[in-house]
């Protein structure tokens, strides 16, 4: 089967063609960091003008290289949610358009999900039941992935989403947008003990995450010190509040797959692709005999790859969407 995605839900114009939902033929992403950089953040209104002067050429090019013609398709997934809603409009009007005159079905895709998927596409032998951390610039999810369309939201982020603090503290310190992969980066040149960062874990039993005090943490540290005429070593502030984060992130998780007797811990979203993160989950998990995955770094970014295989999911799972189909901002997961 040969699915035809698109994802638009920020700041990336993306199409791919999957083949039964694991295989990709094609994964075409069109990038908007570098005209968002200026202003420090995705300016809705651009990102959405970006994606109509984008979309046609995107959707063309990913069919040419998988070789096939719009003939060939068996359905369409596009993401319906979360996300920018003027972002999101651009895809499913594209999606829509091509289910009509294609005579095909449509799949509308939680972007969530399809983050989760992206590592059905990186593992082809990975298959639920798992334990599921999402961490994005929007979103902090801690799930049990029951089945391929089956999900039990455990946690979620109370406020700040751990990849939104990321680039907030980025800022403060003086690095450009986006903000996670320049503190990884500078992270590893610092030192993680220097700075007694809060671990916020909120009640005892709590798998929700808390990440807005961390934030303020950092900025009143880096005003204190200044306001002292102390020198601001800004490595250690990344590594330091990395470590803060990645604490609360991977302690949580292993407690969730204990509690739920899992094996298998799978990290999702753009954090995903974060280093420490990675090895620190790698590291626990070979002292307590649980496997961890995640995707390779350019699935962990938006992409129309992974909602690919989360429509082929729904669609074997015989769950179709009508023309009828719209955007849902605010489409949580559960």
């Amino acid at each position: 089967m040969l699915t035809l995605a698109i994802e638009t839900s920020c700041d990336e114009t993306s199409c791919a063609v999957i083949k039964d939902g694991r295989e990709v033929l094609s994964n075409i992403i069109s990038s908007q960091i570098d005209i968002h950089r200026k202003f420090g953040g995705v300016v809705p209104e651009i990102a959405s003008r970006k994606h109509i002067e984008a979309i046609n050429n995107i959707i063309q090019e990913a069919l040419d290289k998988a070789d096939i013609t719009f003939n060939d398709l068996d359905l369409i997934g596009v993401t319906q949610g979360p996300g920018l809603v003027g972002a999101l409009l651009v895809g499913i009007s594209a999606a829509k358009a091509l289910a009509y005159g294609l005579d095909i079905p449509l799949i509308g895709v939680n972007h969530i999900e399809g983050h989760i998927c992206a590592n059905y596409i990186e593992h082809k032998d990975l298959k639920p039941p798992f334990t599921c951390l999402v961490v994005s610039g929007g979103h902090t999810y801690l799930l049990n992935v029951k089945g391929y369309t089956e999900y039990e939201l455990v946690g979620r982020t109370r406020d700040d989403a751990a990849g939104e603090a990321f680039d907030k503290v980025a800022r403060s310190i003086g690095l450009p947008y986006p903000g996670g992969p320049f503190i990884d980066k500078l992270s590893k040149e610092g030192d993680k003990d220097s700075i007694p960062f809060p671990r916020v874990y909120l009640d005892d039993n709590s798998y929700d995450f808390s990440f807005s005090g961390l934030k303020t943490a950092v900025l009143n540290y880096i005003n204190q010190t200044q306001q002292k005429g102390e020198e601001i070593v800004v490595e250690n502030v990344a590594a330091s509040f990395q470590q803060a984060v990645l604490d609360v992130l991977v302690d949580k998780s292993f407690r969730l797959a204990k509690e739920a007797g899992s094996d298998k811990i799978v990290i999702a979203g753009g954090v995903a692709a974060n280093q420490g993160l990675r090895e620190m989950l790698e590291d626990r998990g070979k002292k307590e005999n649980i496997n961890i995955y995640y995707p390779s770094r350019i699935l962990c970014t938006d992409n129309a790859a992974m909602i690919g295989s989360a429509a082929y999911y729904h669609y074997i799972n015989d769950e179709k969407s009508d023309l009828s189909l719209n955007v849902e901002p605010n489409l949580g997961l559960n």
